[in-house]
C-alpha cells in the first residue's frame, strides 16, 4: 500500500486542481481523499481504477448540487493506493470512521451490540450477557437489539432451562443454595442438587433453544413428564410441567418467527425530506431477537443505493454479519460487498433484494417500520425546532441555538460533590455528549455551590480552548443554561470572563416563589430577572432541560456516594487484590478484625508472605 502525500500545486481548486492530479495517477484500486483549504477532510471514496474514477469530477456537467458544491471546495487530494478493490472498500470505511467527512454519509451510532455468551471455561457452563469483543471460552448467540431484549431472554432460558448466572467466584464459595434456586431459577450445580451430565443435558437444551430448535426440546420434556408420573415420581413431573409451560409462554411472546428464515438481518431503508432512517431486524434460529433503528447523516446524498452501501460498510465494521442480509434496496457493488462480508465472517455470506414470499414480507414489515420511525422522528424534531425558535425569541439571542449545555451541581454536606453536564440540540438529548464532574478543588469550601459551578467551567472550557481553539468543531454550545440564580450567574460570568469566552448567552434558571415548578425566574448577567407565562411551552422546555440536569447529577452523585459506602479499607494497599482480600476476609471475617491482627496471624493466611503482611501491618498501624 503506497500513501501519496498532496504534491505542491498552484494555488488552483476544483476542476482544474483535480486535472492537474489525473496527470499523475495510473489505473490501481485505491482510495481518495478531497480536502479543503484548511486541510479537512471533505470526503472519502473508493475506486477500482482511480484514474478513471477521479477523472469523473474533472467533468464540467453532470454531478448533483451536493457533488458540485464538494468539487468547487477542494483545494487538494491524497491517494492511496491498495492490491484490491476489496481492500479499498475496507480502507474507505476505515477512514470514514476516523476523519468523519462532511460530504460521506455518516452512522452515527456506533455502539456494539449485545449477545448471550453460554462460557465453558467452568466445568459447570454459566449463562449470561456480554457485550464486546468474544475473548472468552464458550458460545456466543447474538445479537441482541438490546440489553432489554437480553435480559427478558434470560429470564425466560433460566425458568425453562435452570442454568446458572452467577460467577466462577460466587460458585465456588457458597454452602446453601441461593434465592434462584428457591424461585426455580437454578438448578444449583453449586451445592450439589444436580450432577454434571444431567446439567449439561440442561446445557444442550438451552442451547438448541437458542439455535431455534425449541419444538424438539418440548416433546423431550414431555415424554419425560409422561415417564416421571407413568413412574409415580410426582414432583419431578411437576418440575417438568412448570418448564414446559415457560416453554411455551416464550414462544407465545415472540412477534416474528419466520420458518423459511433460520439465520438473518433484515434491513430496511426509508428516505423522505433529506433525511434517511434505517430498520434492522435480528433473526436467529428462527426468532427475533429484536429491531433497532438509525438515523445515518447524509450529507445530501439522496442515492438510497449509496447509502445503504455506506450503512453496511460501517455497521458490520466490528460486527460478524449473519449468513443472510436481505435488503429493501439494491447497493452500488453486490459483488465487492459480498466478498467483502464473506471474508469478514469467515464463511458465505448472502445478499438480497427479495421480491416475494417470506423473505419479502420480513423486509416490507421492517421497511414499514423505518417509514414510521422516520415519521415520528420528523415530528418530534419539528416540535424541537418550535421550542428551539420560541427560546431564542424569549430570550434574544441571535437564533436558535444548536446545542444547549445545562450545568449542575449535587452533594450531601459538601461530601461526594460532582457536577453534572447534559446537552440538547435540535434532536432532543445529546446523551453521547453528558459528562460528569468529580469535584477535585481543595481550596473550596464543603457545600461551596459557587465554588463547584467555577470549578466545573473551569474544566470544561479550558479543554474546549485548548482542543478546538478556533471553534470548528460542534463541541461549542450556544446557550448554557445554570440551575441557579444570580449568585450562580455571576460566579459563572466570573470565570468565563478570565477564560475570554464572553459571547456565549447564558442564563441561570432560579425555583422562584415558594420553589414552585412554573414560578421559575431567569437571570441573566447586566439584566433584570423575569418569568415566563405559566402555560408558555419554552418554560415546560426549559424546565425538562434543567430536571434533567438535576437528574444527570444526583445519578452521578448516587454512584459516586454508594462506592465510597462499599468501599474496603484492604483495597487501598498495593498487592492486596480480589483473591488475597477474599483469603484474609474469609480467615478473620471483616476488615476491622485484619486491621487488628498481627503479623503472625496473617502470614498464616494462604497467599500472604511475610513482606506483604508486613505492608498490611503498616498501613494500619501508621504512626
Amino acid at each position: 500500500m503506497i500513501d501519496s502525500p498532496p504534491s505542491e500545486m498552484p494555488q488552483k481548486t476544483g476542476q482544474a486542481l483535480i486535472q492537474d492530479y489525473l496527470k499523475t495517477l495510473d489505473s490501481s484500486p485505491g482510495v481518495y481523499r478531497m480536502l479543503d483549504a484548511q486541510g479537512a477532510v471533505l470526503y472519502v471514496g473508493k475506486a477500482r481504477n482511480l484514474r478513471a474514477r477521479v477523472s469523473n469530477y474533472a467533468r464540467g456537467t453532470g454531478h448533483s448540487a451536493r457533488i458540485a458544491r464538494m468539487i468547487r471546495e477542494t483545494c487538494s487530494m491524497m491517494f492511496l493506493t491498495t492490491r484490491t478493490e476489496t481492500e479499498a472498500l475496507l480502507l474507505e470505511q476505515n477512514l470514514i470512521k476516523q476523519l468523519k467527512p462532511r460530504y460521506n454519509v455518516l452512522l452515527r451510532d456506533d455502539k456494539s451490540f449485545p449477545n448471550i455468551l453460554v462460557a465453558k471455561s467452568h466445568p459447570f457452563a454459566q449463562i449470561k450477557k456480554h457485550r464486546g469483543a468474544k475473548g472468552e471460552k464458550g458460545d456466543y448467540y447474538g445479537p441482541f437489539a438490546s440489553a432489554g431484549a437480553v435480559n427478558r431472554t434470560l429470564n425466560q432460558l433460566q425458568r425453562v432451562f435452570l442454568l446458572r448466572s452467577c460467577t466462577d467466584a460466587t460458585f465456588s464459595s457458597r454452602t446453601r443454595p441461593c434465592l434462584l434456586y428457591q424461585i426455580k431459577r437454578c438448578a444449583a450445580p453449586c451445592v450439589g442438587r444436580i450432577d454434571k451430565p444431567d446439567y449439561d443435558a440442561l446445557v444442550q437444551d438451552a442451547e438448541l433453544f437458542l439455535q431455534g430448535k425449541s419444538t424438539r426440546i418440548q416433546a423431550d420434556l414431555a415424554r419425560e413428564m409422561t415417564d416421571a408420573s407413568e413412574a409415580m415420581e410426582y414432583e419431578r413431573a411437576a418440575a417438568l410441567r412448570d418448564r414446559i409451560k415457560a416453554l411455551t409462554a416464550v414462544q407465545s411472546v415472540q412477534a416474528i418467527n419466520p420458518r423459511g428464515v433460520p439465520e438473518a438481518d433484515i434491513i430496511a431503508l426509508h428516505i423522505e425530506g433529506g433525511q434517511a432512517c434505517v430498520q434492522v431486524f435480528f433473526i436467529r434460529g428462527n426468532q427475533s431477537w429484536g429491531n433497532r433503528d438509525f438515523y445515518p447523516r447524509l450529507n445530501g446524498v439522496e442515492s438510497a443505493d449509496e447509502v445503504m452501501q455506506a450503512f453496511l460498510v460501517q455497521f458490520y465494521d466490528g460486527k460478524v454479519p449473519p449468513r443472510m442480509i436481505l435488503l429493501s434496496h439494491g447497493i452500488e457493488d453486490p459483488d465487492l460487498m459480498t466478498e467483502a462480508l464473506s471474508g469478514k465472517a469467515g464463511r458465505k455470506v448472502t445478499l438480497g433484494v427479495p421480491q416475494r414470499g417470506e423473505k419479502a414480507e420480513l423486509v416490507e414489515n421492517a421497511l414499514r417500520n423505518a417509514r414510521e420511525s422516520l415519521a415520528r422522528r420528523m415530528s418530534e424534531s419539528a416540535a424541537q425546532a418550535r421550542l428551539l425558535d420560541g427560546l431564542a425569541e424569549a430570550f434574544d439571542l441571535p437564533g436558535p441555538p444548536r446545542r444547549i449545555e445545562i450545568y449542575d451541581n449535587s452533594h450531601i454536606q459538601g461530601t461526594n460533590a460532582v457536577g453534572g453536564m447534559v446537552v440538547a440540540g435540535p434532536e432532543g438529548w445529546i446523551k453521547s455528549q453528558y459528562r460528569k464532574f468529580n469535584i477535585k478543588g481543595t481550596e473550596i469550601t464543603p457545600g461551596d455551590d459557587f465554588g463547584m459551578m467555577k470549578e466545573v467551567l473551569t474544566r470544561r472550557f479550558s479543554r474546549l480552548l485548548k482542543e478546538d481553539p478556533d471553534r470548528e468543531s460542534e463541541a461549542w454550545p450556544d446557550l448554557l443554561l445554570i440551575d441557579g440564580g444570580a449568585g450562580q450567574v455571576s460566579a459563572v460570568h466570573e470565570i468565563m470572563a478570565e477564560l475570554g469566552v464572553e459571547d456565549i448567552p447564558m442564563i441561570g434558571v432560579a425555583k422562584g416563589t415558594d420553589r414552585d415548578h412554573g414560578k421559575e425566574e431567569f437571570y441573566r448577567q447586566g439584566q433584570r430577572p423575569f418569568a415566563l407565562r405559566m402555560n408558555d411551552p419554552v418554560l415546560y422546555f426549559i424546565q425538562r432541560m434543567r430536571d434533567e440536569a438535576h437528574r444527570w447529577a444526583i445519578g452521578t452523585h448516587r454512584a459516586k456516594r454508594a462506592k465510597t459506602t462499599m468501599a474496603n479499607p484492604l483495597d487501598e494497599i498495593a498487592g492486596v487484590g480480589a483473591a488475597r482480600k477474599r483469603a484474609l476476609l474469609a480467615h478473620f471475617g471483616s476488615a476491622k478484625a485484619v486491621s487488628r491482627a498481627g503479623l503472625a496471624d496473617l502470614i498464616a493466611v494462604d497467599g500472604i508472605s511475610e513482606q506483604l503482611a508486613q505492608k498490611i501491618v503498616d498501613h494500619f498501624h501508621k504512626g
